[in-house]
């Protein structure tokens, strides 16, 4: 991690993340300013030499297509008074060319800027030109390097009688060449100013974005933010601005429910994919806004907070409290166990004083059929539970409810069609369902005109169907589906939890076996909690 820093330090570069991205920027426009450069001379280069030699070519076939000069050519002989050496002369003074030789069928030179070089065999090979074939080249002769142009010399009846070689001087192309080279740098160093300034502008900008840190801080930041999120034990999701995920941590994937291997496959997918839709997607999502927010994901009790990023993103927690929700649930039963108890104390102590006065005033035979009375109730109660309802959870559980209902004066029923064998895949997840619904009724009915709470189990095949009614006020068909809702309540929340999970679990519980949860309108009035459970018996 440390060894780019060190070879910077060692070279003398800076350390700033920002200055080595604008030296990094001004050595990339500088190199693309003269590669550009370099690339347009070139052709440049080569668009001059073909002008030149195009430039020759059409001289040279102007002079070749004045029949005089062929009609002198075979006429007269090689001599520097000539009218051949006159019309030449003439047409390089007026084309500005550097040479018009023209040779006859032997490569003898019958006209040439310098008079003694007259009847001396050309320097180059002329057998392409006398063959009739035109020839553009850059080549060497006696005057120098010249751009040339060779055309065939034809006589009045088409007969090739010699040929028109015509030069340019290659100095006046490569003078044009270096003529243009300022106004290229000149360009070039406007395209240099104007890439350092925009490389000044982004460097500005990225050194606000990274706070002026340098590369290996960064790096280093990274690597603790990795180490920080996969190592605390809150779950961590961020979302982009689109709603897709950037990041889940090992124990946000816990949490949600989600394979181990599948939080990096996670990124870059629409929370509604990962999640599917729920209040859980809700609330990560912003849809729900608020503070310590309640939601239920699979069999867990999660409290989701929510934070938005300055780029419209956001930042969601999320924290287990299913063990803290079961602690409340059982501190509820155990202080409900407690007034029950308190409750049956105190009847047990006036029943004892009713027992001993009756003693004492010799009243033996009312006495007998006063604790006969008294035990039968207890009993009656226990044998119709458990005559009905096979399996000791729920037996238990019924017991126990009845103590309470009858202490909050509500009775607590079987209704007559309930008969559950003891053959429970999952006795656990029913005593679950069915004691939130019963605390339910019991708050429903507690204060009304004719308090009761009614509970129906049986057995169809292996599905195992729950009903619970009380004598509340019911709930309203238009809000059957919203009290399914994790957070929603009609209750104050007590001191050491929140409300308004019981339901959510019901039905999460009921829809994770397969089943339902649903609610209605009891016969009598009030509400009727129905649960179907397929295949919750052996």
């Amino acid at each position: 991690m440390r060894f780019p820093l060190l070879s910077a330090r060692r070279l003398g570069l800076p350390r700033r993340a920002v200055s080595q991205i604008l030296l990094t920027q001004l050595a990339i426009a500088a190199g693309v300013a003269v590669l550009a450069t370099g690339l347009f001379l070139a052709p440049l280069g080569a668009q001059l030499d073909d002008q030149a030699m195009r430039r020759a070519l059409a001289i040279a076939q102007s002079a070749a297509a004045d029949p005089a000069l062929a009609a002198g050519v075979l006429s007269s002989g090689a001599s520097a008074d000539s009218p051949v050496q006159s019309s030449a002369e003439r047409i390089r003074r007026a084309t500005g060319a550097e040479y018009v030789v023209v040779l006859d069928l032997h490569g003898i030179r019958r006209s040439h800027p310098s008079a003694d070089r007259i009847g001396l065999p050309v320097s180059t090979d002329p057998s392409d030109a006398l063959a009739g074939r035109e020839v553009m080249e850059i080549d060497d002769g006696t005057l120098g390097r010249s751009a040339r142009g060779k055309v065939p010399l034809l006589a009045a009846d088409g007969e090739i009688v010699g040929a028109v070689s015509v030069g340019i001087a290659y100095d006046s192309v490569r003078d044009r060449l270096l003529g243009a080279i300022p106004g290229l740098l000149a360009y070039a160093g406007g395209a240099l100013a104007a890439g350092a300034l925009a490389a000044y502008l982004l460097s500005r900008r990225i050194q606000r974005q990274t706070r002026d840190l340098a590369f290996s801080d960064i790096a280093g930041l990274l690597a603790e933010r990795e180490a920080m999120l996969h190592s605390i034990r809150e779950g961590v999701i961020a979302l982009a601005p689109d709603g897709r995920v950037r990041l889940v941590n090992d124990e946000a994937a816990r949490l949600l429910g989600l394979a181990p291997d599948a939080a990096d496959g996670c990124a870059g997918r629409p929370l509604e994919d990962v999640l599917g839709t729920g209040r859980t997607t809700d609330v990560l999502s912003g849809r729900v806004t608020g503070q310590d927010l309640l939601t239920v994901q699979g069999s867990r009790v999660l409290v989701a907070n929510r934070m938005p990023t300055e780029d419209g993103g956001a930042v969601a927690t999320l924290r287990d409290r299913t063990e803290l929700e079961h602690l409340g649930r059982e501190l509820d039963s155990t202080r409900g166990l407690i007034d029950a108890l308190r409750a049956q104390d105190h009847e047990h102590a006036n029943r004892l004083h009713t027992l001993l006065g009756l003693l004492e005033l010799g009243l033996h035979e009312e006495a007998v059929e006063f604790v006969t009375e008294v035990a039968g109730v207890h009993r009656t109660t226990a044998e119709q539970v458990t005559e009905k309802v096979h399996d000791p959870l729920l037996a238990a559980l019924l017991v126990g409810k009845a103590t309470v209902a009858a202490e909050r004066g509500v009775p607590l029923r079987l209704a007559g069609t309930s008969l559950l064998p003891d053959r429970l895949v999952d006795p656990g997840g029913l005593v679950t369902i069915l004691g939130n619904l019963v605390d339910n009724a019991l708050d429903a009915a507690t204060g009304s005109a004719a308090p009761l709470v009614e509970v129906e189990l049986r057995a169809e095949g292996r599905t195992a169907v729950l009903r619970v009614r009380d004598s509340g006020p019911g709930v309203p068909a238009a809000r059957r589906e919203e009290i399914f809702t994790e957070g929603w309540s009609t209750k104050q929340p007590k001191a050491h939890r929140e409300r308004g999970l019981g339901l959510a679990l019901v039905r999460r519980l009921a829809e994770r076996q397969g089943g339902s949860a649903r609610a209605g309108e009891a016969a009598d009035g009030g509400a009727e909690f129905s649960v179907v459970l397929p295949e919750a018996l052996r």
